[in-house]
């Protein structure tokens, strides 16, 4: 049990991550196939996987060359600063103090952007450009964390299989369904993946400094439990103190 608990981890953050991340790329991938057509939909996400499987070679052989400890330490600060982004916009929005994200809504902006350009000659190189964009984009922020992950106790394919069921799961429900996943509970897999990514960076920045944590990898469970506890109630606070203003918000 105590060998499965970074394991999960990075399995499990990887995924719920990845997960979010490719639901809003098809959500525009969808758009661009639907309103224009399925050739520029896929060749532009198709050039986008290309570029991001090269990042990840490139970045890859270069980790081996970074001292384990140094490496530690980087990827806990970074972590912790991506993972505080999504815990910092999850929090304000389960509050209630900016919008919930609307895949719907998403979809009908990005149809109509696409419908106003079918005039134009370019139309078929503009929708590419637009999956081209919103895969890569996206497909950055899981590269990053698949990495991030999986770097620092040497679990980059752990990591990077929980990517790529994510990646499956989506790409099968959509297509079965042909419509954005506007059902997924976005912003509480956010809130989740916020929670881990910044449990990540504070145990691995210890790690790098040398600190011996309590437990060893069984820390990250009580590192998670803290901030969790501590993002809820933050929430709390700000949905009453918000709860007049923001009541003619949409969700």
């Amino acid at each position: 049990m105590h060998d499965l608990t970074p394991v999960l981890s990075t399995v499990t953050a990887s995924f719920l991550a990845s997960f979010v991340e490719v639901v809003e790329a098809f959500t525009i991938v969808l758009a661009v196939g639907v309103t224009r057509s399925w050739r520029p939909a896929l060749t532009g996400a198709a050039l986008a996987l290309a570029v991001l499987a090269a990042l990840v070679l490139a970045f890859g052989s270069l980790l081996a060359l970074v001292p384990i400890a140094v490496l530690q330490y980087a990827v806990g600060v970074l972590l912790i600063l991506f993972g505080m982004r999504w815990l910092r916009k999850a929090i304000l929005r389960s509050a209630g103090v900016i919008a919930l994200r609307d895949e719907e809504a998403a979809f009908s902006r990005q149809t109509d952007a696409l419908a106003r350009q079918a005039d134009d000659r370019r139309a078929d190189y503009l929708a590419g450009v637009a999956a081209f964009k919103a895969v890569l984009l996206e497909g950055v922020e899981v590269v990053f964390i698949v990495i991030a992950v999986g770097a620092a106790h040497g679990q980059t394919l752990y990591a990077s299989l929980g990517a790529l069921a994510a990646f499956v799961l989506v790409m099968l429900i959509g297509f079965a369904v042909h419509r954005p996943l506007a059902r997924v509970p976005e912003n509480a897999l956010k809130f989740v993946v916020g929670l881990m990514l910044t449990s990540f960076g504070i145990f691995w920045t210890g790690e790098g400094l040398g600190a011996e944590w309590p437990g060893e990898d069984f820390a990250l469970l009580a590192i998670f439990a803290v901030i969790a506890a501590a993002s809820f109630a933050m929430a709390r606070r700000l949905r009453g103190a918000y709860a007049a203003p923001t009541e003619g918000i949409a969700r």
